[in-house]
């Protein structure tokens, strides 16, 4: 008679592309590894989430769906998971599910790993750990993505999806005319010009005759008529962030045309002036009645000028104890970061510890690049065949000229995943010892850092910053909250073993 655990458990496995997924190995792997797992340990599996898609952003539709599951099903306490870099990518994960909140046990079977609610602190503070390098290590991929990207921007090559009226070619990532709308975006243009219409009968207009959302395929709204003909995409150029580039697209009107129609529609207003760019304005609160701080600037008799902090609402208790001086926050605000600094004994201990595990990490990243560069060779031979049989009279010049711009750009994606792979497999553990050391030494470098750094650490740091009664009063964000006056080193040398299995965050993009 066969018995059935009372051990319940979800697994959660993941890779970090659609690509890996359609490949076929990394997710089977996880599965058949948590499955055995749950086999030799009489845990019973209830449900199995798997998705295979960038973990960049933190709310995964899978992940989402896990944590929702739990929430429903408090009686199931177990996460299978093949190690830490599956489960969590980002500090939003880390904080979305935490064993504290969900009072459940995390099994990372490849660190043979199990976090608990009762887990000692210098666990979680490992894991804490290995979870910052994650982020770290997404953060650097998404570097060398903003690289790629700002390189098409250099040349002109719109990086989005088209705008109404074009189309993305995918073969060659550039965009062409759409023959059937582009007429109708020409028509809009040369009817806002007479100055006739308002955008609600414009958008009407056009809509008689035919012109459509790309989505909804019903008419277009008075703010996306707006935004149609403000867009400077229609005569060549295009704005990215705030810049201007010259696309190498083909214009469908006349700068002189979107000019007349700026007019016209009255689409040509003066740019607005920025407000002042207050260091501390933005995600502080006040405390008392949760309105917004916002700053001024005095200046006193003495012709000196002093930046002030207070309560957007300005009413009650607020009106008296809200008032802060910018340099009075700073202060507040170093106070918390000197809290998370380490002890040089710690340090050592967690440097040390980074090192040593870095043999697993190697391993993963060698494997990568074998099958990048096999890809790339196979590619490459693809490429010579296809010139020998365009020689041959077997395949014809657009024929041949199709495949091999397709196999050209797919080698030129490998090129940067295996440049990545190669630069990190040097940098990895130096990296991770930044970033402790930029933890440690948080307090001593905040106030060297410009508005944009400073604003940054504090997001990543601390969470809910609130003025009450004249003081700053935040939470420290995972894992941070475990750095907050680290002393003792005696716990964390409890289990030797912990040292040699330090950050293994093996990553698969």
């Amino acid at each position: 008679m066969e018995i059935v655990s009372t051990k319940k458990a979800v697994t959660y496995t993941r890779v970090s592309s659609l690509v890996q997924e359609r490949e076929g190995y990394s997710i089977p792997a996880q599965k058949k590894l948590l499955k055995e797992y749950a086999l030799s340990n009489s845990i019973r599996i209830v449900k199995e989430f798997s998705e295979a898609e960038t973990a960049k952003k933190a709310g995964r539709t899978e992940f989402k769906k896990m944590v929702e599951f739990l929430k429903s099903n408090p009686d199931i306490k177990i996460i299978l998971v093949e190690k830490t870099d599956r489960l969590y990518r980002n500090l939003s994960d880390y904080s979305v599910l935490s064993v504290e909140d969900f009072n459940v046990e995390i099994h990372l079977v490849k660190e043979n790993e199990i976090l608990t609610n009762d887990s000692r602190s210098h666990q979680k503070f490992i894991h804490g750990i290995k979870v910052l390098m994650a982020k770290n290590y997404s953060d650097n991929l998404s570097e060398e993505v903003k690289k790629g990207h700002n390189e098409k921007l250099e040349s002109g090559i719109w990086p989005s999806k088209a705008p109404l009226g074009y189309l993305n070619k995918l073969e060659n990532h550039s965009i062409i005319v759409d023959s059937t709308i582009s007429p109708l975006i020409k028509r809009t243009f040369e009817e806002a010009k007479s100055g006739s219409y308002s955008f609600a009968k414009l958008s009407q207009k056009m809509f008689d005759i035919g012109l459509v959302s790309a989505r909804s395929k019903k008419k277009l709204s008075k703010s996306a008529i707006s935004r149609l003909l403000s867009n400077s995409f229609y005569y060549g150029d295009f704005t990215w962030k705030g810049k201007t580039y010259r696309g190498t697209h083909e214009p469908l009107i006349s700068k002189l045309l979107f000019s007349e129609v700026q007019l016209k529609m009255g689409l040509a207003c003066k740019p607005r002036n920025n407000c002042m760019d207050f260091v501390f304005r933005g995600p502080l609160t006040c405390g008392h009645c949760e309105s917004q701080i916002t700053a001024e600037t005095k200046k006193k008799t003495s012709g000196k000028k002093y930046t002030y902090y207070h309560c957007t609402n300005g009413k009650g208790i607020c009106k008296n104890v809200t008032y802060l001086r910018e340099e009075k926050i700073e202060e507040q605000y170093i106070e918390a970061l000197r809290s998370i600094k380490l002890t040089d004994d710690i340090l050592k201990f967690t440097k040390v510890a980074l090192i040593e595990s870095h043999h697993q990490e190697k391993e993963f990243r060698e494997n990568q690049l074998k099958i990048h560069l096999a890809r790339y060779k196979k590619l490459e031979s693809y490429i010579d065949q296809a010139y020998t049989d365009k020689l041959e009279g077997i395949l014809d010049t657009d024929t041949w000229k199709y495949r091999t711009s397709s196999w050209k750009v797919e080698q030129e994606g490998l090129n940067a995943k295996i440049s990545v792979l190669r630069e990190a497999n040097t940098t990895y553990m130096l990296e991770g010892i930044k970033l402790i050391e930029l933890a440690n030494n948080a307090h001593l470098l905040f106030p060297l850092m410009n508005t944009d750094e400073k604003r940054e650490l504090i997001s990543l740091v601390l969470s809910n910053p609130r003025v009450e009664y004249g003081t700053i009063r935040y939470d420290y964000k995972k894992p941070f909250d475990m750095f907050v006056n680290v002393t003792q080193i005696e716990s964390w040398r409890s289990i030797p073993l912990l040292i040699r299995k330090i950050v293994s965050s093996n990553i698969s993009d």
